[in-house]
């Protein structure tokens, strides 16, 4: 019996050995667990050049060349080893030696034709430019044209293509979370990796405002002199800012403590461009601030509102302005003491008030996408409403089913859809089949190429279709899913948009980790009207603008939702 419990020890001992030899040689490396050795960088002018071009040159070589692709070298290790001797290179000659040699050394690969047709519209090209258009050597041009002409395949170790959806998903990508105050080498490593993958895989890179190298430049002062953990992950989410993207953002519990761990007890929405009490979060305690649904508020803790925004909004990723005006409101009355120093106008008469905070676990905050509210219900007997922030497929034969002979249908996307319900609400809505979308997607052996798909469709044939009118009801809470629904539905024979400016970030997102143990996101496909029409940073743009009104919010009226009658009941 002994003698057959060794057996079986040394065969799981071998099992084990054989796997550690056949895996990928970059998970063996441990030299840098403990921090990159590079505690500071003296910067330069010059040598923030110098960090320029090596970022670039460190993203390119991980996403083109075949061996790292393999998974040969850990590449956040690679920077750390040739580190030290780039920042102590003095001339062009040095540097172009230290970068020979590095390539070199990561061994050789096999050439294709480099005139290879791209298959399919292309929406977005690599952009390389800089390989030729730089004052690099001509041997180390040579070198890095020769590794774009390298054969690759669908398979990397750092990302892939989501499959029948095609947003990457990134591997590999250690967030390093035992530091949260990453050591200068860390922090240098934090912003090529984020850089290089919104250089090579955002669909939605040429929409950024900011020359895109400019921001490699700015960036690295401010990460590598980033004197403690806050400063840090705050110059880490004035970066991912820049993108102009609602899906990205910072997750990170030292951001969170940061702006505040207690709440008041009201909803703050921007109207009429003012911040405005719009609801209670608990009644209650609401009621017993002392402030009221209408109430403008001007100044918290002695801060103008204008002062708050001015500060937040480099600190507040979003498509457009007015998401983040939106998100700024949720945060407003937000901070780490019991109670905040409130001014605000009340019938044009200004007054203050101490108001009590409160944490998550005294008071519940409601998803504010995805209200508790009916998912269904008759406005009149001939227009029917859906909530699709708590509507469920299910329950869509039914409803449909009722509402077959009404005069309009409004369904509300100020929400974010429950579950996924385009394809089924949208048989009852299309006579037939009819296009709707189109998308980009990047590429793991073109790395920095988009290609558009074939328009999707939504609907089938159906001579049963709802003939009433199909007002959709949409604004800066109309997100992702619930635009791509609105472009779904807008479709419908009858169909009319109504709202204001929506998120203005569409497609599969894609997340990934940085340094410090810090989580972020990119929206990772293209989407786009079947003409090619943007929807990003635009988000849905409703056929009759309708905004609430300072008025209306008083008299707790919804003016969209009176619109959207109004609509339906003209002949």
């Amino acid at each position: 019996m002994k003698k057959g419990w060794l057996v079986i020890a040394i065969i799981i001992i071998c099992l084990i050995l054989i796997s550690y030899s056949i895996g990928y040689k970059a998970d063996k490396d441990h030299e840098f667990v403990g921090g990159s050795k590079i505690e500071y960088i003296n910067l330069s002018e010059d040598k923030v050049d110098d960090l320029v071009l090596l970022g670039k040159i460190w993203g390119y070589l991980k996403y083109y060349h075949p061996n790292v692709a393999a998974g040969k070298y850990n590449w956040d290790y690679e920077l750390f080893r040739i580190l030290p001797d780039y920042l102590d290179a003095n001339t062009p000659n040095e540097i172009d030696k230290i970068l020979l040699t590095w390539i070199d050394d990561l061994g050789k690969f096999e050439l294709v034709d480099p005139e290879k047709e791209r298959p399919g519209e292309i929406k977005m090209s690599p952009n390389l430019d800089w390989i030729s258009n730089s004052s690099l050597s001509t041997d180390l041009i040579l070198k890095l044209s020769d590794i774009k002409n390298a054969k690759r395949t669908s398979k990397h170790y750092y990302v892939d293509l989501a499959m029948g959806v095609g947003n990457p998903q990134f591997k590999n990508e250690g967030s390093y979370s035992s530091t949260q105050y990453p050591d200068a080498g860390y922090r240098l490593l934090s912003l090529y990796r984020y850089w290089n993958i919104i250089e090579y895989y955002f669909p939605y890179k040429y929409l950024i405002d900011d020359n895109w190298d400019d921001v490699l430049h700015e960036f690295i002062p401010k990460l590598i002199e980033a004197s403690d953990e806050l400063e840090y992950k705050l110059s880490i989410l004035e970066l991912v800012t820049r993108v102009k993207d609602t899906h990205a953002n910072v997750w990170d519990n030292t951001l969170e403590n940061h702006w505040g761990e207690y709440y008041a007890p009201l909803e703050i929405t921007f109207v009429e461009d003012k911040a405005i009490v719009t609801d209670y979060h608990d009644i209650q305690l609401g009621e017993a601030s002392g402030l009221k649904i209408g109430d403008i508020i001007t100044r918290v803790n002695g801060k103008s509102v204008e002062e708050i925004i001015n500060e937040r909004l480099k600190y507040t990723p979003a498509s457009n302005y007015p998401t983040q005006i939106r998100n700024i409101a949720a945060n407003l009355l937000r901070g780490n003491t019991t109670y905040l120093k409130i001014e605000y106008i009340r019938d044009e008469k200004v007054d203050a008030i101490d108001i009590l905070c409160y944490s998550s676990e005294e008071m519940t905050i409601e998803n504010r996408f995805q209200k508790n509210k009916d998912y269904f219900k008759r406005i009149s007997p001939e227009i029917a409403y859906i909530y699709m922030g708590a509507l469920k497929s299910k329950d869509i034969p039914d409803i449909m089913e009722e509402i077959k002979d009404t005069n309009g249908l409004v369904i509300d996307l100020r929400s974010y859809p429950l579950e996924f319900a385009v394809f089924k609400l949208g048989e009852y809505l299309m006579p037939q089949g009819t296009d709707f979308v189109k998308f980009s997607n990047g590429s793991i052996t073109d790395p920095g190429l988009f290609t558009m798909t074939n328009t999707l469709k939504v609907g089938k044939e159906n001579k049963d279709y709802y003939k009433g009118k199909v007002v959709i009801l949409v604004n800066e809470l109309t997100l992702s899913q619930a635009e791509y629904t609105a472009m779904a539905f807008r479709v419908a024979p009858r169909a009319t948009v109504i709202g204001s400016t929506t998120a203005g970030a569409d497609g599969n997102v894609s997340t990934f980790n940085l340094p410090g143990g810090i989580t972020t996101a990119i929206s990772g496909i293209g989407v786009y009207y079947p003409d090619g029409g943007e929807t990003q940073r635009i988000g849905i743009v409703p056929d009759i603008e309708v905004k609430p009104t300072i008025e209306g919010i008083k008299s707790n009226r919804d003016e969209l939702l009176e619109k959207a009658i109004e609509v339906i009941n003209q002949q």
